[in-house]
């Protein structure tokens, strides 16, 4: 969990999100502070989560994604945890 500091900062950071109303501008936003790797391991995660909705097999999952069944499992366990309501 956060710390108050890391909090306040992530508050902040949402409230920068809300801000970017128009695609060009978020993309720019979320290239000068994500690194390449974060840039694609962001919309990864997304597809995971999409792919556990549907039903598709952690290990299948793992393949296809390139990524380790314990990343899956991570998303697995967020989503009943209740998380990724609006995806």
């Amino acid at each position: 969990m956060l710390n108050r500091e890391e909090e306040l900062r992530f508050e902040e950071f949402m409230t920068v999100l809300r801000q970017m109303n128009s695609s060009e501008k978020l993309k720019n936003f979320l290239q000068g502070v994500l690194t390449e790797k974060e840039l694609k391991e962001i919309p990864r995660r997304l597809e995971i989560i999409k792919m556990i909705k549907k039903g598709v097999p952690h290990q299948t999952i793992a393949e296809r994604l390139d990524v380790g069944v314990a990343t899956v499992t991570r998303g697995s366990r967020e989503l009943h945890l209740g998380r990724f309501k609006y995806v």
